[in-house]
């Protein structure tokens, strides 16, 4: 008997799935709301606090971190088979650099300093240095090979929101010679048996989780890096990765997706205690710091199954009917939101820490001041992204837009 060597289900093309750019522009345009937040946060440094804070802050924000940034690079790592699929090792290569080591470099000469500056001015009313002034020494830098890949350290330099792409470019850079060189015939092997016996048996898709509460146990977890250790996030690019493999990982994800839904939210909740005593939860070896980041780790993994799963809906299309030959204007808003979010996620920081800089400074509420910094910050980063960027082929080239 022949030995199959591609599944079937893997071999059959997929389709762009509008609902994964659907919900990078959630998790996107939701930083917003998130760093907007963290002005009022009685715990965290960000770089402008106002004078009045609420511990509530926390609790909420915590909630999106346990699941936006691991769900950015799952969605991530399924791009990235397809990416390697259709261009090879060498061409994905080159547009990693392009699409995400441009605006890197770029972001980080212009706007990253913005949000330093903004901090000592913020935090001591004598600080009077210029802009200029501060930049030479914002860009004292020196190597610290122990930060990989964060390489470059300086006591003021910060790749600060961008450490995202940092990350991504990373990941993928370690990736394509991975795939150049690794044998295709075994791994599809692989992905076949594995996708049939979790097609077979519910809730091993979710096995993963106790990967992600041993790292977040044991290596701990990083404040600087949306609360996940830095390299937690490769285990979601690389799910990511193999879970585009085989189009029934897709069907077990939405098969799944509520009682994942109910074990995350259950995990969260089971982990918050932890996260409110000791000194440092996402380092301290106390039994209890140990097992809250544990729980932390797996609910993290449960919810990342589960929102794709929740909002996957494919329609099918009835038989003989012809495809449309112009964009529905649904196809239009997901082009547009897929083809922004790189570059609003590049420019929303900066626009926060400028518009909370003035904000800070007036006698309102907190639910007041909050709902006017996301309303202008909000504005100005879409204007900045239609005004600024995409409007012209050289701009778009430099924030990493195609074409």
């Amino acid at each position: 008997m022949a030995t199959r060597t591609e599944s079937p289900q893997a071999a059959l093309p997929e389709r762009r799935r509008p609902e994964l750019d659907a919900m990078r522009m959630l998790v996107v345009v939701g930083l917003v709301f998130f760093h907007s937040a963290l002005v009022f946060a009685t715990e965290g440094d960000f770089y402008v606090t106002n004078a009045e804070t609420t511990e509530a802050i926390t609790v909420i924000a915590g909630f999106g971190v346990v699941w936006a940034m691991p769900l950015l690079f799952l969605i991530s790592g399924l791009g990235a088979w397809h990416s390697l699929r259709r261009r090879g090792a060498g061409t994905f290569t080159k547009e990693r650099l392009l699409r995400l080591g441009v605006p890197l470099l770029l972001a980080t000469l212009l706007l990253n300093p913005l949000p330093q500056w903004l901090r000592q001015r913020s935090s001591d009313p004598h600080y009077d240095e210029s802009y200029a002034g501060f930049l030479p020494r914002f860009f004292d830098v020196h190597l610290e090979f122990d930060e990989v890949p964060f390489l470059v350290q300086g006591e003021y330099f910060e790749t600060g929101h961008l450490w995202f792409v940092v990350l991504l470019l990373t990941f993928s850079l370690m990736l394509a010679p991975l795939h150049h060189f690794v044998p295709h015939e075994p791994c599809r092997r692989l992905a076949d048996r594995l996708a049939a016996v979790t097609l077979r048996r519910r809730g091993v898709v979710l096995l993963p989780a106790l990967a992600f509460a041993a790292i977040c146990a044991f290596a701990g977890m990083e404040e600087d890096y949306a609360g996940w250790h830095r390299w937690s996030y490769l285990l979601f690019f690389a799910a990511g990765f193999a879970l585009a493999t085989d189009t029934r990982f897709r069907t077990v994800m939405r098969r799944d997706a509520r009682p994942a839904a109910c074990l995350g939210a259950l995990l969260f909740v089971a982990a918050a205690p932890g996260f409110t005593t000791g000194d440092d939860p996402f380092t301290d070896t106390t039994p209890p710091a140990v097992v809250s980041r544990a729980l932390f780790g797996a609910a993290g993994w449960c919810l990342v199954v589960a929102i794709p799963g929740l909002l996957d809906r494919p329609r099918q299309q009835p038989s003989g009917a012809r495809a449309p030959t112009a964009p529905t204007t649904r196809q239009r808003v997901y082009g547009y939101l897929a083809a922004a979010v790189l570059p609003l996620y590049v420019l929303h920081q900066p626009i926060v820490v400028a518009v909370a800089y003035f904000v800070v400074g007036w006698a309102a509420p907190i639910p007041v001041a909050y709902v006017v910094l996301v309303t202008i910050s909000l504005a100005l980063t879409v204007a900045a992204y239609e005004l600024l960027v995409r409007r012209t082929r050289v701009t778009r080239f430099l924030f990493g837009m195609r074409g």
